[in-house]
């Protein structure tokens, strides 16, 4: 975040960028909620477990403890906790468990949803996004909700109906207003739009600001993909350690 100047008077709030200019803001981060907790929890226990064979094994049991630690925090942490989408007006940065790939709007050809969520570059490449995985069972349960508050506006529209035509005095006027409210919970339904899954929200927001961003000389540049030799090297070197350990007996 950047601090205003005290030696310069206030300045109009822009609203746009002008020309090819444009303000810096803070990357839009997507993560899995449910995969950080999980990593951590599961650190966790990793981490009680060897910490214990450490203090108090004998022999070899400290040592291959030690090998276990190196070689699956790595991982563990690279599938769980490092994932990561981060958006702005000018590149989307994906964060993946072994490679950090920084795509530029102009470069993006696609980004797509099936039994996961992808990007592709113009040269036809595709990168998944594992910060976002799909879920079946949220979009079950997404299209169930979409279901049911359609057939809620349905009835209330009826209910409306057949209120407003009187009938019964204070009955009437009661189902009347009731189908009123309900009339209008529906139709805040229907002006949201239809329920999606989560991760399906977050692609429609990545496509929208795809469109809207594509074409502007700021989004153009380079595709560009480097491994991360930080969680590779330790992860290799536990490997390599376990066979030592294992070859030896």
């Amino acid at each position: 975040m950047t601090t205003p100047d005290p030696s310069r008077g206030p300045e109009p709030e822009p609203t746009k960028p002008a020309g090819t200019a444009t303000t810096q803001y803070k990357d839009r981060v997507y993560r899995s909620p449910a995969g950080v907790v999980g990593g951590v929890l599961v650190l966790a226990i990793i981490g009680w477990l060897g910490i214990d064979a450490v203090v108090v094994g004998e022999g070899r049991t400290p040592w291959l403890a030690l090998a276990v630690m190196l070689f699956l925090v790595p991982l563990v942490f690279a599938y769980t906790v490092r994932p990561a989408v981060f958006v702005n007006d000018d590149r989307l940065r994906v964060r993946n468990p072994l490679r950090l790939i920084e795509l530029p709007w102009g470069r993006v050809a696609s980004l797509r949803s099936g039994f996961s969520n992808e990007v592709v570059d113009d040269s036809g490449t595709k990168y998944q996004l594992w910060a976002l995985p799909v879920s079946l069972r949220a979009r079950s349960k997404a299209a169930r909700q979409e279901s049911r508050a359609a057939a809620r506006a349905a009835r209330a529209e009826a209910g409306q109906g057949s209120g407003g035509r009187g009938g019964r005095g204070g009955r009437a006027g009661l189902g009347g207003a009731v189908g009123a409210a309900d009339l209008g919970a529906g139709a805040a339904v229907a002006a949201g739009g239809p329920r999606r899954a989560e991760t399906d929200q977050a692609m429609d927001e990545l496509r929208e600001l795809h469109e809207r961003r594509q074409e502007e000389a700021g989004a153009q540049g380079e595709v560009t993909v480097r491994w991360a030799y930080e969680i590779i090297a330790p992860a290799a070197a536990g490997a390599v350690l376990l066979g030592v350990l294992w070859g030896l007996g």
